[in-house]
């Protein structure tokens, strides 16, 4: 892989409002591309305009996917600026949703875990990511 690489993390979705309103709203991230029956597909793209990531979220008509298969797996976001941090926490917890305990206990060290609609857990880690 080179510097240029950028990721996508596709995931589907039985509930796509409701994902909308976690990663949005919740997370704060915004909407980047929206697509509405593609294929028997609808879809949306969430991120921060300018960085080398996105997380797609679909829902196939017709079909149903469940939830996630373990409370261990994670979406990490590191977050190093403490009022960023609480303010992520804060929406979050505005919008109903409660930190759990994480499966890894290293993660509620410096974090918090949040379980997104679907089960998937997000984890707002307070520090830096050293490369």
């Amino acid at each position: 892989m080179i510097h240029t690489t950028k990721m996508r993390v596709a995931r589907p979705t039985d509930d796509l409002g409701a994902i909308e309103r976690f990663y949005r709203e919740g997370l704060g991230l915004t909407e980047l591309f929206r697509f509405k029956n593609h294929a028997g597909f609808d879809g949306v793209m969430f991120g921060v305009p300018g960085a080398p990531y996105h997380l797609e979220f679909t829902h196939a008509h017709g079909h149903q996917v469940g939830r996630a298969p373990t409370a261990d797996n994670l979406l990490v976001f590191y977050l190093p600026d403490e009022a960023q941090w609480l303010a992520a926490i804060e929406r979050l917890t505005t919008l109903g949703y409660s930190p759990v305990p994480s499966f890894n206990p290293y993660w509620d060290k410096q974090g918090r875990t949040f379980e997104d609609p679907d089960g998937y857990r997000v984890v707002l880690q307070n520090a830096a990511w050293d490369d």
